[in-house]
């Protein structure tokens, strides 16, 4: 169940809206969507990078709290994370999905249709399907972050918001955090952020070579 629930977190994501008292508010507020369009816009400029996160996973009526670190590098569509005893890669066309407890790793096709949220995705999100409205602002160690909730107009996702913190001077997004209708929150967050890594196209496939004794399971 752990790896089943780390997935949904980051690629149903990636992660990803909370029927509560500022949904009935929800809106196509033009301030957030220029703070969205703003941010949408720096990540495209950039292409290709690699940070490390934080990953949070909270529900507390269930008594369920685990945390992990991980590393992600993106390059457009592609992307490759770790964390939490798994890899995910996707090469815009396939995905790996590898669990280290098992020496398994899983191939699937990639079906961008199926509405996940994908860690490329996340940044532009709101262009489709979702309403969005703008909050606050907040300062956390001397950055100011503007806060903007996306809400899906399909209100049968397993998700009702997506909150997203964006910092104010460069635009790139610090944190955010998907909120599932079962009363999970998941929380991601950014650090050691490098838009200028050099990123081959072989770190978006699966070398089997690499992972001895590896048992393939192939969904396609």
């Amino acid at each position: 169940m752990k790896q089943i629930d780390i997935k949904r977190g980051l690629v149903c994501l990636v992660m990803l809206l909370m029927l509560a008292t500022q949904s009935v508010f929800a809106q196509y507020d033009p301030k957030a969507k220029e703070i969205l369009d703003a941010m949408s816009k720096k990540y495209q400029t950039i292409g290709s990078f690699e940070s490390d996160f934080s990953y949070s996973m909270e529900n507390t009526t269930q008594s369920i709290s685990e945390d992990f670190e991980g590393k992600i590098v993106v390059n457009g569509d592609k992307y490759r994370l770790k964390m939490g005893g798994q890899e995910i890669i996707n090469d815009g066309n396939t995905v790996w999905t590898y669990l280290e407890e098992v020496n398994e790793v899983n191939i699937d096709n990639y079906d961008p249709s199926e509405g996940d949220i994908s860690p490329t995705q996340i940044y532009n999100a709101y262009q489709r399907g979702f309403k969005y409205v703008y909050l606050e602002e907040e300062t956390t160690n001397g950055e100011t972050y503007q806060v903007v909730d996306l809400l899906p107009e399909n209100t049968n996702n397993q998700f009702f918001k997506i909150r997203l913190h964006i910092n104010k001077e460069d635009r790139t997004l610090k944190k955010w955090q998907i909120f599932d209708k079962n009363g999970t929150m998941y929380t991601y967050e950014i650090s050691n952020f490098n838009p200028d890594a050099e990123i081959s196209n072989a770190v978006f496939s699966f070398d089997t070579s690499k992972y001895k004794g590896v048992e393939v399971v192939d969904l396609r």
